[in-house]
C-alpha cells in the first residue's frame, strides 16, 4: 500500500511539473524556446531586426509594468536590450533598444513590476506573474532580415 502511494505521488508530481524544452535535431536553432506557459498579458510577433521592438499589445491593469526585451542564449535569458514602462493596457508599444537585434535570432519579452522608484532595474524590480498560469510572463519571438 505504501508503494502504491509513493508511485501515485511521483506520477502526480511529474504531471504538474513542466517538461524542459529540448529541441529535436530537426528544429532550427532559431525556433522559439517553449519554457513558460502562454499568457495573454503581452503579445509580440516575429519582426524585422532593428533598433526597436514593437509590442502588439499588453493587457495588464494599473499601475502597469515594465516591458523588457531580452536576448536568448540557448534556454537562458540574456541581457536586457531595452525596457519601457506602461501604466495599463496599451497597443503598439515601441521599445527602443540599446543594441539592435540581429537577423534570425531569438529574443524574449518579459514583464516586470516596478519596485516603486520608476526606474527599470533588473535586480530590484520583480518578475510579473500571470494570475491564470502562475508563471512569469515571457513571450519569445525571432527576428527576420
Amino acid at each position: 500500500m505504501l508503494g502504491a502511494l509513493c508511485i501515485g505521488a511521483w506520477s502526480i508530481k511529474n504531471e504538474l511539473l513542466p517538461s524542459p524544452f529540448v529541441p529535436s535535431p530537426d528544429e532550427s536553432l532559431t525556433a522559439p524556446i517553449k519554457t513558460a506557459p502562454l499568457s495573454g498579458a503581452v503579445s509580440v510577433a516575429n519582426q524585422p531586426a532593428g533598433s526597436s521592438v514593437t509590442i502588439e499589445s499588453v493587457t495588464v491593469p494599473p499601475p502597469g509594468v515594465w516591458i523588457a526585451v531580452r536576448e536568448v542564449h540557448g534556454n537562458d535569458l540574456g541581457n536586457v536590450l531595452g525596457a519601457v514602462r506602461v501604466t495599463g493596457p496599451q497597443s503598439n508599444v515601441s521599445i527602443p533598444l540599446l543594441r539592435a537585434t540581429q537577423s534570425g535570432s531569438s529574443y524574449a519579452v518579459e514583464l516586470y513590476r516596478d519596485s516603486g522608484n520608476d526606474v527599470f532595474d533588473l535586480v530590484s524590480d520583480s518578475v510579473y506573474v500571470d494570475f491564470t498560469t502562475g508563471a512569469p510572463v515571457i513571450v519569445y519571438f525571432t527576428t527576420t532580415p
